[in-house]
This record gives structure tokens, sequence and C-alpha cells, in this order.
């Protein structure tokens, strides 16, 4: 257990709730937004649309949340109506180039952690997109990649929180049961290596180490069977015990239903996460309703089915741990 530093506690702080859990939605999205806008009303999102959704999201989800995730590129005017809640700033590109192998991570052009925190950030937030199984030497230049970022944060004195995403190397389908089966170590190795301390990582925003719809015996199940529902338990626990690091769980675009029924089953297991960071299973289903009926009409959905949503996740987080008894304050 590493002590932490005034500014990478107060920034910790600044996200989570008074028990010490990361309640956290999650508004980052940028291309994958922009196409989802796009294709709902058959014609081009603009920027505008982006500030616009972005700010809807966090004036009314944070009156429910401890924190909000946005990117500088189009969630700064979103950051002024957070309710007095604390703010993670994204640092990475949005996507990834699909024509070098590896899916390599970039960082923004005109930012820095500096510059970051002084548009207001409490913490700094990075995607990589990460598996144990990729070739090395496309994983030497992550890791490089990473404990650069880490060595920023640790200067300037603010949490870094690491979100990974796991993927096929081969170029298999991730929505495969093959990948499913894969998963567990995918998300486990990614944990083990990214709790190093040379990484300078702080909170480790993590996807859960099972694929839901592959899990005999739950409401997610769609008759393919990956694991039973105690080898998905087991997978949790094994999943914590490769890193002493604080970690949250991501969304990763299933629905609400799905993510809460996820949570559950990591409560069953007894992990002991330490909260959420989540997007889209709180707003997705509020993209057509922008799209098509504009931003009155998405804030009152908002008002009613997004709390709705984001009320389902705090009370699966009742399951949560505090991140105080990771850190050496």
């Amino acid at each position: 257990m590493s002590k932490i530093t005034p500014g990478k506690l107060a920034g910790l702080k600044a996200v989570s709730d008074h028990r010490g859990v990361i309640a956290a939605a999650a508004m980052d999205q940028r291309g994958s937004l922009q196409k989802s806008l796009s294709k709902e009303r058959g014609s081009a999102a603009t920027g505008h649309d982006l500030e616009e959704f972005k700010t809807l999201v966090t004036k009314v989800l944070t009156q429910h949340a401890s924190a909000i995730l946005l990117d500088p590129e189009f969630g700064l005017p979103a950051s002024k109506h957070r309710n007095g809640k604390g703010l993670l700033l994204a640092y990475e590109k949005t996507g990834y180039d699909s024509n070098t192998p590896g899916r390599l991570p970039d960082l923004l052009d005109v930012w820095s952690v500096r510059r970051l925190k002084e548009a207001g950030a409490d913490c700094i937030k990075i995607l990589l997109y990460y598996t144990p199984f990729e070739k090395s030497h496309i994983n030497d230049l992550k890791h490089a990649w990473v404990e650069r970022i880490g060595d920023e944060c640790r200067c300037h004195d603010i949490p870094y929180f690491l979100e990974f995403v796991g993927y096929d190397a081969d170029g298999g389908d991730e929505k495969s049961l093959a990948y499913a089966k894969r998963k567990p170590s995918i998300v486990s190795g990614s944990m083990a290596e990214f709790g190093k301390e040379r990484y300078g990582v702080d909170v480790l925003k993590v996807e859960v180490p099972i694929e839901m719809s592959f899990v005999e015996g739950t409401k997610a199940f769609k008759g393919e069977k990956a694991y039973t529902r105690a080898e998905a338990l087991q997978h949790f626990r094994d999943a914590e015990s490769t890193t002493h690091k604080p970690f949250i769980y991501l969304s990763a675009g299933v629905s609400n239903p799905v993510f809460i029924e996820t949570l559950e089953l990591a409560a069953e297991s007894g992990t002991k996460f330490n909260g959420v960071l989540c997007g889209r299973a709180t707003w997705k289903d509020g993209i057509a309703i922008y799209a098509k009926q504009g931003a009155q009409a998405f804030e009152d959905w908002l008002n009613t089915t997004g709390v709705e949503n984001i009320s389902n996740v705090n009370h699966a987080l009742k399951a949560a741990s505090s991140w105080h008894s990771k850190i050496d304050m």
C-alpha cells in the first residue's frame, strides 16, 4: 500500500461520495456519440449537438452522481453545470486508427495534464485498448505510454484513472463465445499489469471479467454458455485478487438492466469494488429522443427515465466498498 499525496487524495475525495465510493457518470463519448446521433437523425450531428447533449446529461445526472467524466473537446461547457460534483477529464483522442495494428492510443494534441487541471479537472482519465495476449512490441509501446502519463500526473499531483478495454489480438469477434471464454484472463491480466507501482495509476477502471450474456442462470443469458453462475462469481474474485489498487467498473455500453444485474453478481461474489463510472447504461436510450425530438424532450426524458436509470445504479452501489481501505492516507 503506497502513501497517497495530498493532491491525489483531494482529487479522489472530490469524485467520491461520503462513503468513499465513486458513483460517477460518464459522458466523454465523442466519435461514437456523433455517429449515433447522426444515424438517428438521418443527418450529420454537429459539435453544438455534442455540447448540448453533454450539458443536458451533466445538468440532470450529476444531481444523482458523485462526479462526471467529460472530454475537453466538447465537454467543457457541460462542466459548468455539474451541481458542485467532481470532474474527471479525458486525455486521450477518441477511437483508434484501424489502419495501424494493435489499436494504439494517442493523446489530445493541445492538452496536457497541466492544462486539464487548469480547466478544472479533479482527476485525469485515460482509455487504452489492451490485451495481455497482444504482440510484445505493441504492448511495450502501450506500457511506456501509460508510464509517461503516470509521471505527468505525479508531477501535477492529480489522480490518474486508467480505463482499459480488452479486444481480440487476432482480430476475432469480441461478441463471440470464444472471446467470452478468454475475457476473464484478459481482464485479470490487465489488472495485474497496470496495478504495478511503476505506472502510477491510482484507480483502475475495469470491465467486468465476464460476458453477461454467456452466464448460465442470469436474466441476461442468451442460450450459449461460457460459464456457470458459480464460475462467473469466481472470475470476479480472481480478477480482484490480482491487484491492491482501488478499481471501479465501467458499463461497456450494456443496457441498464444488464448492468444492474452485473453489479448484483459482483456483490454476490463478495468482490470489494469501489464504484462505477457509468455512461451509456444511463443515457444511451435518450440518443434517439434528442436526435428526433430535440433538447427539451431529451431533458424531460433524462429527468424521468435517466434519473430512474442512475437511481438503479446507485441502489446497486450499496454493495460497493470504500477505496479508503486500499490507500494509505
